[in-house]
């Protein structure tokens, strides 16, 4: 390091983070409000202090050098302790052009973000909502390096870096094409049937009871209570077979066109499901283990205003799930 950190320019380190968080030179000065060139000369000037390269231009964008992952982490959280340091007292949602990036399967985007945004409509109209899969992704770095808010699931275990808020919990449910004559699925009527069922890496290598653990997270990946259902299935002369494995919720109402298949879904998402599409939903012939669906965060955040917010929208918005 050529210079010492006396006449550091703290500036330097919003265009950092920048860069690190977007991979981009042009979606971080889109960020920041600032133009290209001013982002890349603040580049060049870090650069120059800290000797080294810390970004490499690739086909796929920005890539951190060993050096930029290192400080990666220290500079969020300093940056997110100024934050809340300065701009703890004011907040107003209602002015708020914030973006927040909230990490969910498609089951709870289904059942959440509706309602979410009626509330950002009445109280916070300029703030917006980026939405990513909670799965295919290394859900415990994003949270790390702060391009996830929140993330909304259900998860087994948790470092102590991350705080979480239980939302609501929830079973499984039976649902086929509507409509069907009779009224209770007995373990027969069970039995006659092929199933769907969603499945999102659950043969992920390390995965553990339907759990894939990451940096100290654990998030559910097996989106149906395997364990019962193969409890239940078991000594029964004629067993109902999986027929299909889906990694998402969204196509199965469709799917349910072939009058042979039912789906095994969360309960809350069967009701939203009835609400469109005409299905006919179950009770299981067999008790399912109640999920629970949490909120979690890193503790950087906690005490930051917007954030504390957007915990109690989210909240908010799961009301109507919980059973208290």
């Amino acid at each position: 390091m050529t210079g010492t950190f006396n006449n550091f320019d703290l500036n330097l380190l919003r265009i950092f983070d920048a860069v690190m968080q977007e991979r981009s030179v042009l979606r971080a000065s889109q960020k920041l409000f600032l133009s290209q060139s001013a982002v890349s000369h603040s580049l060049r000037r870090l650069r120059e202090t800290l000797d080294d390269e810390l970004f490499i231009r690739t086909v796929a964008g920005m890539q951190p050098t060993a050096r930029a992952l290192l400080l990666a982490d220290p500079v969020r959280r300093a940056l997110a302790s100024l934050e809340v340091g300065i701009g703890l007292q004011k907040f107003d949602p209602a002015s708020s052009n914030k973006v927040f990036t909230i990490a969910a399967s498609d089951s709870i985007t289904t059942v959440m973000l509706p309602r979410i945004l009626k509330i950002l409509a009445a109280e916070a109209p300029r703030i917006d909502i980026v939405v990513r899969p909670s799965t295919r992704i290394d859900l415990a770095e994003q949270l790390d390096l702060g391009r996830i808010d929140v993330a909304v699931g259900t998860f087994s275990t948790a470092a102590s870096r991350f705080h979480s808020d239980r939302l609501f919990d929830y079973d499984d449910v039976l649902i086929t094409r509507a409509p069907r004559t009779r009224t209770v699925m007995t373990m027969e009527d069970f039995s006659n049937l092929s199933l769907m069922v969603v499945s999102l890496g659950g043969d992920h290598e390390g995965a553990v009871d339907g759990y894939i653990s990451e940096r100290g997270l654990a998030r559910r990946s097996e989106m149906y209570d395997r364990l019962s259902y193969e409890r239940a299935c078991a000594g029964c002369a004629k067993v109902s077979r999986i027929a299909v494995a889906l990694p998402h919720f969204m196509a199965i109402p469709a799917l349910l066109d072939d009058t042979q298949l039912a789906a095994i879904v969360p309960r809350p998402l069967a009701a939203v499901f009835a609400q469109t599409y005409p299905i006919g939903t179950y009770e299981l012939p067999y008790a399912t283990k109640r999920f629970e669906v949490s909120s979690l965060w890193h503790e950087r955040l906690t005490g930051d205003g917007s954030h504390d917010w957007l915990h109690g929208v989210i909240r908010r918005a799961t009301g109507y799930l919980r059973v208290d």
